[in-house]
């Protein structure tokens, strides 16, 4: 549940007249939809699709990557827009255009139609933290905590909403969540460490932690127990997207091992490690390409569909 984005890019050229920006689809929760579906994972996306040209464009893209659309809802307010002007190192950085979009108009009789019924139910990002929409979403996790595993990515995004709103609401996220995934910019803006979350959220009931780290791997925490993975050395292109291919990664090897759908007691540290390795393996193709663009199942290397236990 959660947010399509246009992601506008500025051309490598500068700010010369006249300026064409090169749009992508985006959206933390969709890219996470995405790179979901192309894994092979069954996908349900609901979101509030504009019916403009950036609507459009974004209802194609997930169709396309065969995610379920059919709970979306055609919205008549216009799609949110980030210009993004990537660095040397291949970050990104966003201007948002997110005022009275269509993402965070959501109403209890929409989301009351739309009861996900699936394995796990993973949302985040801005959609969680921006009113009306946000405790909207919350109410729909508690309805789904009975039947189903319920992921959070905050994907704390300083510039457009206050960190002192995300400190504010992760303890209700944590109260909700089996697993939260962050980034260490994350943790950095929140001005947090993982020692700090671990010790609060795992007491809140969040079986998994996960923090993410660019080229330096990842570590979580299960209830307490540590498990490191390096990352996976590739030509960076711009990490737009990775940390959304990360989560769904890690969601899709928790399904292909039948561990979603209550709250993860049957995992073990050894599986974290194996699902994580996975996960940065996907995250290391996402980089490789412009845009939030995953990999498709079809295109991963046997040795890493060697991960998830499956043949070739």
């Amino acid at each position: 549940i959660g947010e399509t984005v246009a992601d506008a890019f500025l051309p490598d050229r500068g700010l010369d007249p006249p300026l064409r920006l090169e749009v992508r689809p985006g959206g933390g929760p969709a890219n996470t939809a995405v790179a979901l579906a192309r894994l092979g994972t069954p996908t349900r996306f609901l979101g509030r699709l504009s019916t403009g040209a950036f609507g459009r464009l974004l209802r194609r893209h997930l169709a396309e990557s065969d995610v379920d659309v059919s709970g979306c809802v055609a919205a008549p307010q216009e799609a949110t827009l980030a210009v993004a002007t990537v660095g040397e190192d291949g970050q990104a950085e966003y201007d948002f255009y997110a005022r009275g979009t269509a993402d965070w108009q959501w109403t209890r009789e929409e989301l009351a139609a739309r009861v996900p019924d699936g394995a796990a139910v993973h949302t985040g990002s801005l959609a969680l933290a921006t009113d009306p929409g946000g405790p909207l979403i919350e109410e729909v996790l508690e309805r789904v905590r009975p039947h189903a595993t319920v992921s959070i990515d905050p994907n704390v995004r300083p510039g457009i909403i206050a960190p002192a709103v995300y400190r504010e609401r992760l303890p209700r996220w944590a109260r909700l969540a089996d697993v939260i995934r962050l980034s260490e910019d994350d943790l950095d803006a929140l001005g947090l460490s993982l020692a700090e979350v671990c010790d609060t959220w795992h007491a809140s009931g969040v079986r998994l932690i996960v923090v993410t780290r660019g080229a330096d791997g990842a570590v979580a925490s299960l209830s307490g127990e540590r498990v490191e993975v390096p990352g996976v050395p590739t030509r960076v292109a711009d990490t737009v997207g990775a940390g959304d291919a990360f989560m769904a990664a890690l969601l899709h090897w928790l399904n292909r091992g039948a561990l979603l759908g209550g709250r993860l007691e049957a995992v073990r540290p050894e599986q974290v490690r194996t699902a994580l390795t996975f996960a940065a393996h996907i995250a290391a193709a996402t980089v490789g390409v412009p845009g939030a663009d995953p990999p498709w199942a079809r295109d991963l290397a046997p040795s890493v569909l060697d991960l998830l236990g499956l043949p070739d």
